[in-house]
């Protein structure tokens, strides 16, 4: 595939309008969420330092996007590196130290319904269960999907592989360390929940602050100075991750698929200062959703959801369905977009992650009957041991999953 962009693989099989379809959702979506990941930091630093929220978004909008314009796609890869390691390190210490200075008061504290991992009859339709079993398990699979495969901030990465292999081990390498990390995330998370029980005047300060500020409350209250800068370090480190990626991923997007300014004809000032605008664009969106007061988690998954499902679909449509006539692929793409801000208008009820999949299925039904083409299932050719070693990493999972749940019953 020529270029820099995931989107020319798609002009390929459906044109150039599809192509720049795809990559104004991208634009929109990822630009969006960036401002939620900037919202998000803000709050720390607001925290931690006490300053206004408005200045704590826009000085770590500026320090993003100049390291991110003056290092490019290394900068961006080798610092999501050490950004990992300082991330989970500093996740893991901490939630050591609430286990360590808590004791056994905080575990026998911790509610059992929050770690349960199996509640099989939450559906996410009208239950009011966002985060249930199934809609986490069926949402989830297509989210993922779409995100990994489909998204230009994470494809670029491999697109910057040295050969098919190493492209398929990173993705082996993310699936595999992605668990452990989310779990550390979560144990640490049960942790403060049964703190917050057990200490009144730490659920006293809570009281009056939005759940985004848990965790840089008690990195605040609790923790020594060295540990506090180290579990600062890593929450920024974790935003900053994700926000050179975007930044670097938006300035290719825009540049490629929209401008149609081919890679080896882009200047680097150019891509710089097109870095640039999408950062003041983040930091504007930012300063919106500070505003909100909604929670950074339903924000960032929302704007995803309403896009993954459908961009997911044309992807797959140009795998099984090559050549759809009429734009289907399009007027499926746009079907699948708005049946999602349908759904988010009129079934308010409905889980979120639940928008993937309808998405995902309004938008092949849609672009199937346009297009006057039926789809053609082929047998993929996977890699085997990456298949393998993926499926038994699954079933490890699902095990740690249902010991979870024993315990907690």
């Amino acid at each position: 595939m020529p270029g820099s962009s995931i989107y020319a693989y798609v002009e390929t099989r459906f044109g150039h309008p599809t192509r720049q379809a795809l990559a104004g959702s991208f634009l929109l979506s990822r630009g969006l969420a960036l401002g939620v990941i900037l919202y998000a930091s803000a709050l720390v630093v607001s925290t931690a330092i006490g300053w206004p929220i408005t200045w704590s978004i826009l000085a770590i909008g500026v320090f993003s996007v100049a390291y991110t314009s003056l290092g490019g796609l290394a900068a961006d890869i080798w610092s999501d590196v050490a950004q990992f390691v300082l991330l989970w390190g500093g996740v893991f210490v901490a939630a050591a130290y609430v286990f360590v200075h808590g004791g056994r008061d905080v575990i026998d504290a911790i509610p059992l319904a929050r770690a349960e991992p199996f509640v099989l009859g939450a559906t996410g339709l009208r239950d009011g269960t966002t985060f249930a079993l199934w809609p986490m398990l069926f949402g989830g699979v297509f989210l993922y999907l779409s995100y990994y495969g489909c998204d230009q901030s994470q494809a670029q990465r491999l697109l910057a592989a040295r050969t098919d292999g190493d492209a398929r081990r990173a993705l082996v390498w993310n699936g595999l360390l992605r668990f452990p990390l989310v779990l550390t995330y979560c144990v640490f998370g049960l942790l403060l929940a049964g703190l917050l029980r057990v200490d009144a005047s730490f659920a006293a300060q809570m009281a009056s602050k939005p759940v985004d500020s848990l965790v840089p409350t008690f990195m605040m209250t609790y923790l020594p100075s060295g540990l506090r800068g180290l579990l600062l370090a890593a929450i920024l480190a974790a935003a900053m991750s994700s926000i050179d990626s975007a930044l670097n991923s938006l300035a290719a997007v825009t540049l490629e698929d929209i401008a149609g300014i081919a890679p080896e004809r882009q200047g680097v000032w150019l891509s710089r200062f097109t870095s640039l605008v999408w950062g003041l664009f983040a930091v504007v969106s930012g300063l919106v959703f500070a505003r909100s007061g909604s929670g950074v988690l339903e924000l960032i998954n929302q704007v995803g959801s309403a896009f993954y499902g459908p961009v997911l679909a044309v992807f797959t449509l140009a795998i099984v369905a090559p050549g759809l006539r009429n734009n289907g692929a399009l007027v499926g793409l746009v079907s699948g977009l708005v049946a999602n801000l349908a759904l988010a208008r009129l079934a308010p009820g409905v889980s979120w992650l639940w928008w993937n999949p309808a998405g995902f299925f309004v938008t092949c039904v849609v672009a199937l009957v346009v297009g006057r083409r039926l789809p053609v299932l082929t047998l993929a050719a996977w890699p085997s041991v990456e298949v393998r070693v993926l499926v038994g990493a699954f079933i490890a999972m699902i095990a740690i999953l249902i010991g979870a749940s024993a315990l907690a019953g």
